[in-house]
């Protein structure tokens, strides 16, 4: 049950807290003195504390209370506290809500204002210990993975990534094609890379190529080798990409753009592990674990004969898909620190820039914007400005029409008499979504 611990000297105003908290499906408990306050949160799960500032006779200087909220806060980092005198001192307020008070209410107060306050306290309370549930789990995850495979030093925290991770080293140890999908700068070599890492020919070379990087006419030459003559240019014979990597794996990315003869030839080395070089008579045969990516849709290539239907299903055993980097934000800034490499830091400002991108370019777009903050940063924090992130007025627009106002948010607010949740539901947007707008308007100690 929800539960608010209330530290006062004064038994009736412990008792008219409890009655006022009771009738709203809070617990309440009650502590006469500091030490009694500390106790109970030592022993017992309290969501709110609220306390008193001066604990003994005719004392008004609000020490006491300044030096209980310390031994809680250090104590209790994250648990939300109300301050409330009879002698309010605007300093001492303010240097307290800097120090992580979450309100300073006067004797004699204001029920609907409490309730509204502890209301809102007991919401981020709770979403406060499921966020940082979901982020133990998703730690103790990374950490198993971790553990478990060989990542690379691979950097990820978001849990889409997580799952790609799994499936892609689950899938490592057999022999069957792989066939990983996903937006271009998303990071698809890293994934094949790392299936290698964790496959049974790990030993072996690590052979890629980029079927979208070369003309039609050298990509069968590129994969399978030449004789000399066999093309204009080839003045000697050359070993294939197939070659190089047997006994190892060969990563075949933009797989789409390969043409339908070579991919003729592709379907039979998948089939038999035998090819011939361009020009050559002679049968070749290899063991090679081949993986392939692509951004491309495969399947409506098939539907206009671009792409080999018994390919497709030869290569699309397992089909291991990448999301792009605005499917996993919680990437976005480990990944940011990571390129940074402690040359620079991100402002604020700088971090909920990059939160709020698009990144249609992914991972690579990332990097890049961080390798010109950091260049152009020198001694300096990162700013926004620095990331030169485009805008798309088109998408500033749409957002700008669903944002609501500073007016509608605080018509939501008295409408819903301050408690958040009302006025979230009514406005189509999350608590914590709320939050973040308040806190831009300066509404959070109106609320």
């Amino acid at each position: 049950m929800r539960t608010v611990l209330i530290i006062d000297d004064n038994p009736a105003v412990g008792e008219a807290l409890s009655l006022l908290l009771s009738l709203h499906d809070v617990r309440p408990l009650v502590a006469l003195t500091p030490e009694d306050g500390l106790a109970t949160l030592a022993r017992q799960s309290v969501d709110v504390v609220i306390q008193d500032m001066n604990f003994t006779a005719d004392t008004t200087s609000g020490e006491e209370g300044v030096e209980l909220f310390r031994a809680i806060r250090q104590r209790h980092a994250d648990l939300p506290l109300i301050l409330l005198t009879a002698w309010t001192h605007l300093e001492t307020a303010v240097e307290l809500v800097k120090a992580g008070a979450a309100d300073y209410l006067a004797k004699p107060w204001d029920d609907a204002k409490l309730l509204a306050t502890v209301e809102n306290l007991l919401e981020l309370s709770e979403s406060t210990r499921e966020v940082n549930r979901t982020r133990m789990e998703r730690r103790k995850r990374r950490d198993d993975l971790q553990r478990r495979y060989e990542l690379d030093g691979l950097v990820f925290a978001s849990e889409g990534m997580a799952r790609t991770i799994d499936l892609a080293c689950q899938v490592a140890r057999s022999d069957v094609p792989v066939l990983i999908t996903g937006p271009n700068g998303s990071g698809k070599e890293r994934i094949a890379a790392i299936v290698h890492a964790n496959s049974s020919v790990r030993n072996g070379p690590f052979v890629a190529v980029n079927c979208g990087a070369l003309p039609g006419e050298l990509i069968e030459a590129e994969l399978f080798g030449a004789e000399a003559g066999a093309y204009t240019g080839a003045n000697k014979s050359r070993e294939g990409r197939f070659e190089l990597a047997d006994g190892g794996t060969l990563f075949l990315d933009e797989i789409g753009n390969l043409p339908l003869p070579g991919q003729m030839k592709l379907l039979r080395v998948l089939e038999t592990g035998q090819f011939e070089r361009l020009g050559s008579g002679r049968t070749r045969k290899v063991k090679v674990r081949v993986l392939s990516a692509t951004n491309a849709d495969l399947k409506g290539m098939i539907r206009t004969g671009t792409f080999r239907e018994d390919l497709y299903y030869r290569l699309n055993v397992i089909d291991v898909n990448l999301p792009p980097l605005s499917e996993r934000i919680d990437d976005i800034l480990p990944l940011a620190e990571h390129f940074l490499a402690g040359r620079a830091e991100l402002s604020d400002a700088a971090r909920e820039a990059l939160l709020t991108y698009a990144w249609p370019g992914n991972v690579r777009e990332l990097k890049n914007a961080i390798e010109r903050a950091a260049l152009l940063a020198g001694n300096n924090a990162i700013t926004p400005e620095l990331l030169n992130l485009p805008q798309s007025a088109g998408a500033v627009a749409v957002r700008n029409l669903d944002e609501p106002s500073r007016e509608v948010v605080e018509a939501a607010l008295h409408k819903a008499d301050g408690v958040i949740s009302r006025a979230a539901t009514s406005l189509g947007l999350s608590r914590q979504a709320l939050y973040r707008r308040m806190e831009r308007y300066g509404l959070m100690t109106q609320a």
